[in-house]
């Protein structure tokens, strides 16, 4: 079990030789644990052994003359159950949400107060090592997991006044350094022919240090954060087969969850009080399940089952507090094949979020304007009552489109509200913070396509496209007005386009990632990102050998860059009058991506 790995790097360390076929399961099967979710793919790989792996260079190099080059080794092997894997990586990457372009301030009627000319930088290095090996143990098949993970981050801004030219120049250094550690467990075993055990156990930690300084001629801001966060996890699931068309599982899982983290906020050389500002924090949590799934006919399948779940919170240090929180989380769904082509599935379910620890501590953004945000360990986990329903249709053999309707009832939605901090002196500061606001509601509308050029005369090709339209509302804890939820995005999309020429041994194709807008609110501000343009990548990709390929792409082809407006008010939103906006139009420029990729072994 990998909680940190993401599905993209799992299945990279799969070489496309090992695998045997893949499974498309939807709408839930007896035995088949979905997840929760309509369709999940299961990757079955070869029994074959030997020693296997691939080894691979790439290089990005930037428009300024950087290069973010990087390297990755994989390699696994074994005979029959008895299986190991290995990677190591090391790569330098960059942030191209935004690098040079104007910033202007906008005085409440229109005028031009300030402009400036923005050039800022921000890279790192990151490296992975991974590890994995299993073998029969007790009638059964257990596996270890580990992972390390080291990422040493840059961002540096200078910030040029052009009018007036008195401001001088404001700079912005911040340094971000993270080392995470995972060890993870599974053993697996069969009881017959009906009943299957399974067990899981996870251990992570993250160290992490980030340190931001902001400097203009008159004035000084310095923020540090020091945190040491941990997670342990533990659940085991039985699982009952009764026939082909009805299946049980039932489990229990448990987790402790723990923090330490410390801040310190300076201006101009004196030390500010933040709320929550050295807390130690943890979380005792556990949970009971149980689940069936009933195949009626060949078409019609049904699925129910519940999760009750318990967790305890406690806060030491500037935050003293203890509370107890019980949830229910009931799931139904059905699934119905009223043709061989065409699946039509509705779900409904109470989900409750995950606590966020970054939300209990403070943060610093100082070059957005957007300054500190003080943490909040008195956070309650979103609760909400999903309702979905999806219709999928398949034609052509290989293409098939989704459309899935949702709609989310939401209590104690997280969002944002403001926090007060008492100095030694009495005088009282007002900081944003994580809180929860009230229910709310979300509504969404996701529609995939998966298009074969084949029956068209074009083989090979494929054409692959998903959007999704949201719309949400909760009353803003300063104005007491409707208003969208803080940093969902309206609208968001992509394309894909392939085209594989086996006897010329190349493909190629194109990625195209739509723009995207957020918006928080914050007691006196409204901050807004937005990504306008698209983002488009090209690539190419030719086997020299059957083992030896070599990739070329032209990430952000268009030169996308990133648009940052910031609604600053004398004070709170509901009394103060808006003061100015802030506005940046920064542009990232085209980067050139070339990959060289050598496999080995069976």
């Amino acid at each position: 079990m990998s909680k940190t790995d993401n599905l993209e790097e799992i299945l990279r360390r799969i070489p496309a030789s090992q695998v045997e076929r893949i499974d498309l399961i939807r709408g839930g099967a007896p035995g088949i644990d979905m997840q929760g979710k309509a369709v999940i793919a299961n990757v079955i790989k070869k029994p074959g052994g030997g020693l296997r792996g691939l080894i691979a260079v790439a290089n990005n190099h930037l428009y300024d003359g950087r290069n973010m080059h990087g390297m990755r080794l994989e390699l696994s092997g074994g005979q029959g159950q008895r299986q190991w894997e290995g990677s190591a990586r090391y790569g330098y990457g960059n942030d191209d949400g935004g690098d040079y372009g104007p910033q202007v301030r906008i005085g409440p009627n229109g005028e031009i107060q300030r402009r400036s000319d923005v050039r800022s930088e921000s890279d790192g290095l990151q490296k992975t090592l991974t590890g994995a090996y299993q073998q029969p143990l007790f009638g059964g098949v257990a596996r270890v997991n580990g992972r390390m993970f080291w990422d040493h981050w840059k961002f540096e801004e200078d910030n040029r006044y052009e009018l007036p030219p008195e401001l001088g120049t404001e700079t912005t250094d911040d340094t971000y350094l993270r080392k995470d550690t995972e060890l993870g467990g599974r053993f697996n075993r069969d009881f017959g022919p009906r009943t299957s055990l399974e067990a899981i156990a996870l251990r992570q930690t993250r160290d992490q240090t980030i340190r931001s300084d902001f400097a203009a001629p008159d004035f000084s801001q310095g923020f540090f954060l020091d945190r040491e966060s941990s997670e342990t996890i533990g659940r085991a699931v039985l699982k009952y087969k009764w026939n082909d068309r009805l299946s049980f599982e039932a489990g229990m899982e448990g987790a402790f969850n723990q923090l330490d983290s410390g801040t310190t906020l300076s201006v101009d050389g004196e030390d500010v009080p933040l709320p929550a500002a050295n807390v130690h924090v943890e979380e005792k949590r556990g949970e009971a399940f149980a689940r069936g799934t009933w195949r009626t006919t060949d078409k019609l399948t049904f699925e129910g089952g519940l999760r009750y779940e318990a967790s305890q919170i406690s806060s030491d240090g500037d935050v003293i507090l203890e509370k107890t929180l019980y949830y229910a989380k009931p799931r139904a769904a059905v699934s119905w094949n009223p043709t061989t082509s065409t699946q039509l599935r509705a779900s409904f379910e109470r989900v409750v979020g995950q606590l966020n620890f970054d939300d209990f501590v403070a943060s610093a953004n100082f070059n957005t304007g957007s300054g500190v945000s003080a943490g909040n360990p008195d956070l309650a986990p979103e609760q909400a009552w999903v309702s979905e329903a999806s219709v999928e249709q398949r034609f052509w053999g290989g293409g098939v489109v989704v459309v899935t309707v949702r709609h989310s009832a939401i209590s104690d939605v997280n969002d944002r509200g403001p926090a007060e901090a008492v100095a030694p002196d009495g005088t009282v500061s007002y900081f944003d913070q994580p809180m929860n606001i009230g229910d709310g509601t979300k509504d969404e509308l996701i529609a995939s396509i998966s298009f074969p050029f084949d029956r068209i005369g074009l083989k090979g090709a494929t054409f692959r496209a998903e959007s999704t339209w949201r719309r949400s509302e909760v009353t803003d804890p300063t104005t007491g007005e409707t208003r969208e939820i803080s940093d969902l995005r309206p609208l968001e999309w992509s394309a894909n386009f392939t085209h594989d020429i086996p006897r010329w041994r190349f493909s190629y194709g194109v990625d195209v990632y739509s723009g995207w807008r957020e918006r928080d609110y914050r007691f006196d501000s409204v901050n807004t990102v937005k990504l306008e343009d698209a983002y488009i990548r090209p690539f190419a990709e030719w086997r020299i050998q059957p083992s030896l390929s070599l990739r070329m792409e032209a990430p952000n082809l268009i030169s996308r860059g990133i648009r940052i407006t910031r609604e600053q008010y004398a004070g709170p939103r509901d009394t103060a009058p808006l003061a100015y906006t802030d506005d940046r139009d920064l542009t990232f420029g085209q980067m050139f991506y070339i990959r060289v990729r050598k496999t080995f072994g069976s």
